[in-house]
């Protein structure tokens, strides 16, 4: 897997990216959750044992966070992203339980130089979290705005 792109040039379709491991604690989900989704099912454990899935969830947006978190301290992107569009597809395939351990995986699906910015391209990424057991947890399809190497003596 590649680990030195650094500059829009040095990402081409088909590349891969992996994030080192990311664990998900009881007291941090419940954390989170209580600032950001206060549902019981991420922070009541009786009422999320009642509940379909039978005990404490994280949170979605938790989960793509702390996935995303892992990826860029892993030296994806090398610091140099200047931004993103938006997510452009998300979906939470399984739930992620206290004690869980993820890895985001990204893979390179397209690049485009920009039309109108010579200074920059698109580079769209597929994402997929796995769980320790190898299971899909999370999908999403994000383009991230990258420089372009500069010219020399410019």
């Amino acid at each position: 897997m590649p680990t030195t792109a650094e500059w829009f040039e040095d990402y081409a379709p088909g590349d891969r990216f992996e994030s080192a491991p990311v664990r998900f604690e009881a007291d941090a989900i419940a954390a989170f959750a209580r600032d950001y989704d206060p549902q019981p099912i991420h922070v009541d454990p009786a009422a999320a044992a009642a509940s379909p899935y039978g005990g404490i969830i994280a949170p979605g947006l938790m989960v793509a966070s702390a996935c995303w978190g892992a990826l860029i301290r892993s030296g994806f992107l090398a610091g140099r992203a200047m931004g993103s569009g938006g997510i452009e597809a998300l979906r939470w395939l399984r739930p992620v339980r206290p004690g869980d351990s993820l890895v985001l995986r990204a893979r390179v699906v397209s690049v485009r130089p920009s039309d109108s910015r010579d200074d920059r391209g698109y580079v769209t990424f597929d994402f997929e979290a796995l769980n320790q057991r190898g299971e899909a947890v999370m999908t999403k399809t994000i383009t991230q705005i990258i420089p372009r190497r500069p010219a020399h003596g410019a």
